[in-house]
């Protein structure tokens, strides 16, 4: 059984995958793509995503301290490294 269990994250990646958590309770994504095949022509993309923490209205810093403690059992190692919006 021992195998199968996971390591839990260092301190600095829980704070990695948290950040990411965190800044997408801040705003939604978008990413687009442009393509041209021989088939087809041209083709245009967007997507917009929208995370549950943003749709609930939580506080990105509330966010991250909240996954950090879920990851490692001890509050952040640093500050959030969050975008300005």
């Amino acid at each position: 059984m021992a195998a199968c269990e996971t390591t839990p994250p260092t301190p600095e990646e829980a704070a990695q995958r948290c950040e990411r958590r965190a800044q997408a309770a801040q705003a939604p994504s978008v990413g687009g793509t442009v393509g041209v095949s021989s088939d087809t022509g041209a083709s245009v993309g967007l997507s917009i995503g929208v995370s549950a923490d943003l749709l609930r209205g939580r506080d990105p810093l509330e966010v991250y301290e909240t996954c950090v403690i879920d990851l490692t059992g001890e509050p952040p190692i640093r500050p959030a490294r969050l975008r300005v919006l």
